[in-house]
């Protein structure tokens, strides 16, 4: 089977590809590292010449749920008209578990993209996920006041990007689901924890403090919306596993 991976060179996608390759299927990355522009769709329609599937896993730094909206519907908008000239029979997104819920922020550009996937005229399955054991990494730092590391008050479900990998391709391998079963991590973790855990296996002793957001999407970091439901399903690498993993390779 030829998969075409978009964003294929991020957290996920390189373990879509990594699993994808393992499981001996041809694989194609979109990606601007390889030559193709997913916003405004240059390089695109040559690269999906005799895929089967695509599964989108890109994303975008922002947390401006207009830039967010932007980018994700374009990139949309792209791939389901370039997969229609190309008869590919199967779009596969991956989404995160809440943003139909609350669309706030980054949140607003993955319901847009979920919006539009259902209302293409591709066969499709939405995975929901958790966010990534990596997003303690990502979100670490990225606010300070003076020495004092600030991180949103949140209750989060953490996943291994890994096991989002071979789920998506799980479901490459199979018929499209429409939404498929959220998948979230094995345990409920404050991430002010998961930073200060994160910064501790990088030998960082940065005093890190937990604040509250404010407005819907402060509600929703705080209150559940973005923990799976009863039913879904569960990864099995815990956070913990994942930072003793990350300590290992950290040099002494």
């Amino acid at each position: 089977m030829k998969l075409a991976v978009a964003g294929g060179t991020g957290t996920v996608g390189r373990h879509v590809v990594d699993v994808a390759h393992a499981r001996g299927h041809e694989v194609v990355v979109l990606a601007r590292s390889t030559g193709v522009d997913l916003v405004n769709g240059d390089g695109l329609a040559d690269r999906l010449d005799g895929a089967n599937v695509v599964i989108d896993v890109t994303s975008v730094a922002t947390q401006s749920g207009t830039v967010s909206t932007r980018f994700f519907a374009a990139v949309a908008a792209n791939l389901l008209a370039a997969e229609s000239l190309a008869g590919v029979s199967h779009h596969i997104a991956l989404s995160i578990v809440g943003s139909d819920r609350a669309p706030f922020g980054y949140y607003a550009g993955k319901s847009e993209q979920e919006r539009l996937v259902v209302a293409g005229a591709s066969a499709f399955t939405i995975l929901r996920a958790t966010q990534f054991h990596e997003f303690a990494r990502q979100i670490y730092g990225q606010v300070r006041i003076g020495p004092i590391t600030l991180v949103p008050k949140m209750i989060s479900q953490p996943v291994a990007a890994r096991e989002v990998g071979e789920r998506l391709v799980e479901i490459a391998e199979n018929e499209p689901l429409g939404h498929s079963t959220d998948l979230g991590g094995p345990e409920k973790l404050r991430m002010v924890e998961m930073v200060r855990a994160y910064a501790a296996a990088i030998g960082e002793t940065t005093p890190i403090v937990e604040v509250p957001l404010p407005g819907g999407f402060g509600r929703a970091l705080r209150n559940g919306t973005l923990i799976p439901a009863a039913g879904a399903d569960h990864g099995k690498q815990t956070f913990a596993e994942w930072i003793a993993q990350l300590a290992r390779r950290e040099p002494s």
